[in-house]
């Protein structure tokens, strides 16, 4: 079985810099298939552009362009494009990191697909640090990966809860609906009673129901913001927003500056 040690991923890497013990690097992705490996350090795998599909021993995932993953140094997996060209963002964590920031070496067990809109803006905000470089970077980029650990942990223990069944068919629905969602319309598809969904809301997804659709509309322009072809008004309708002008202050709410700084900045180099 291969081992990739630190920052070695397959494919040709675009950009790297190493902050504090974490590497985040670029890469394209050109081999049709890679070999069963696992590496060094945890790392998370942000798919930028195309489709690859990740395989581990219990199941096979499609991650198409906007996909998050985390995997552990113990997780055998395997990759395989599904597109013409393909290209991902990685952040990969030494275990002396966990040691200095006192934190879990365990930031969870084997792979995780992270869906959490929450997590992808933390993400965004990284990417954009990695493309910007000035002289607060560092210490942005410092914050920003503690809110991301701890994140996954958070969301690790939240996993552990005992959820009703219908818990994972509404985040389904958030993470999956391209429509405008309602109370009344998730409560119909749900056969749950309005009451008890927007009381019950908060618990499972750590902030109320409309505050969630927000972050996921924001969580899918970032994907968008990456493809060029994309002008922002189509963006703000692919992700169900009224205007443009809606959309950007929604977006310079959620991740600090608005949706054409970010493009502009995150596709210069």
């Amino acid at each position: 079985m291969k081992i990739l040690t630190k920052g070695n991923y397959y494919g040709e890497k675009k950009t790297e810099i190493t902050c504090n013990g974490v590497v985040l690097s670029e890469y394209s992705y050109h081999i049709p298939e890679t070999d069963w490996h696992f590496h060094e350090n945890p790392y998370f795998m942000y798919v930028l552009q195309g489709e690859v599909f990740d395989s581990n021993k219990k199941r096979t995932l499609a991650c198409a362009s906007g996909s998050l993953l985390l995997h552990n140094w113990d997780e055998q997996h395997s990759n395989k494009k599904h597109s013409d060209s393909a290209r991902g963002f990685h952040i990969e964590f030494e275990r002396s990191w966990f040691e200095e920031k006192k934190l879990s070496i365990d930031l969870a067990t084997g792979s995780t697909h992270i869906e959490h809109p929450k997590m992808h803006h933390i993400l965004a905000k990284l990417y954009f640090e990695f493309h910007c470089q000035d002289t607060f970077s560092e210490v942005s980029i410092d914050l920003l990966l503690l809110q991301l650990s701890e994140g996954i942990q958070v969301q690790e223990t939240t996993l552990k809860t005992d959820e009703p069944n219908w818990v994972a068919s509404l985040k389904s629905l958030l993470h999956e609906e391209t429509e405008d969602l309602s109370l009344t319309s998730l409560s119909e598809k749900l056969n749950v009673h309005p009451m008890h969904l927007s009381r019950a809301v908060p618990k499972y997804l750590a902030t109320t129901l409309g505050d969630y659709i927000r972050q996921q509309k924001i969580k899918k322009a970032f994907g968008y913001l990456l493809d060029p072809k994309l002008s922002l008004t189509e963006i703000a309708y692919r992700c169900g927003f009224s205007d443009q002008s809606h959309f950007t202050r929604t977006f310079k709410t959620y991740l600090g500056y608005t949706p054409s700084v970010f493009r502009n900045k995150i596709t210069a180099c």
